[in-house]
Parts: structure tokens; C-alpha cells; sequence
């Protein structure tokens, strides 16, 4: 496995991989991460707290814009795991705790969503083409410090069993 190591001290900066994928036909993500620890001022409800060690995005352009949305996928600081919420930002970028709190520290963790099926949960609408994946370490907002690691990130098929 090929691993990615992000650190970010009261900065935010981010890695994307442009993508033309159909979420019908690819609609699984797959992706491990570890982090060494969350944010003690995050808060997912605020914008002073919008800081998350760890977080990968699935980006949906659109012709215009402010139109294009996105789903985060985050280990979140404090809130519940299976917590979802607008961005603190803006409503068009969804926040899905997968992960939460210091519990899993240090420990690389499995992650597997269906994109397609959030979307439609998340915005209520068919979800358009998948434009890019991106991984993100911030830590701009609180002004803490934040190290993660990220393995392998795929979008595939659903499995059959």
C-alpha cells in the first residue's frame, strides 16, 4: 500500500485527482486512513471549528459553479459517527462522520461508502458525474495542528456476494 502523509499547522491545503466517473456504474468508495489524533477546537457546526484531521471529498460539478456540490467524508472531532450536516460554509458540501473522536488513533481504519446512495440521501437528486476525489488536512480555522495518513482510494463496482 502506498501511503500519503498530510500535516497541517493553522494552514489548509488539499490533493485532488480529477475524475470523469458515472456514480451509477462506480458508485463505491473505498479508502483507509489514520490519523494521530482530532482537533481539540473542531466543531463541525461552526465555522470557527471547521477543521477535521482527515477528510476525503467526492466533488459533482456543474455547469455553473456555485452549483457544484460535494460530499466530505470526515473523521469528525466531536460529533457522532453517522452524523451528517451542510458544511459549516456552504450547503452545497455535506458532512458525513465516518469516523469520530480519538478512540481509532493510530490505528489505520477501512472505510467503504456508496457515493450514489449518499448523494441522493444528502441533496435529494440524482447525483451528476463524479468530477474529483480530494483528500483534505485543515487546520486553517482553529489554528491547531493535525497529521494524517491516507492508503489506497478507489471507486469501483458494487461487490457481489
Amino acid at each position: 500500500m502506498r501511503v500519503l502523509k498530510a500535516h497541517s499547522r493553522a494552514a489548509a491545503s488539499g490533493l485532488y485527482k480529477e475524475v470523469k466517473l458515472d456514480p451509477r456504474k462506480f458508485p463505491v468508495l473505498r479508502w483507509s486512513w489514520k490519523i494521530e489524533g482530532t482537533i481539540p477546537k473542531g466543531d463541525g457546526r461552526t465555522k470557527e471549528g471547521d477543521d477535521y484531521a482527515a477528510r476525503v471529498y467526492v466533488v459533482f460539478p456543474r455547469t455553473l459553479f456555485w452549483r457544484t456540490k460535494a460530499i466530505n467524508y470526515i473523521w469528525a472531532n466531536k460529533l457522532s459517527k453517522g452524523t451528517t450536516l451542510p458544511n459549516a460554509f456552504s450547503s452545497n458540501a455535506m458532512m458525513v462522520a465516518v469516523e469520530s473522536g480519538d478512540e481509532k488513533v493510530g490505528t489505520w481504519v477501512t472505510e467503504e461508502r456508496n457515493v450514489y446512495e449518499d448523494y441522493r440521501r444528502l441533496f435529494g437528486e440524482e447525483p451528476p458525474e463524479i468530477g474529483a476525489v480530494a483528500l483534505m488536512t485543515d487546520t486553517d480555522n482553529t489554528g491547531g495542528e493535525a497529521t494524517a495518513y491516507y492508503g489506497d482510494i478507489t471507486l469501483g463496482g458494487l461487490s457481489s456476494q
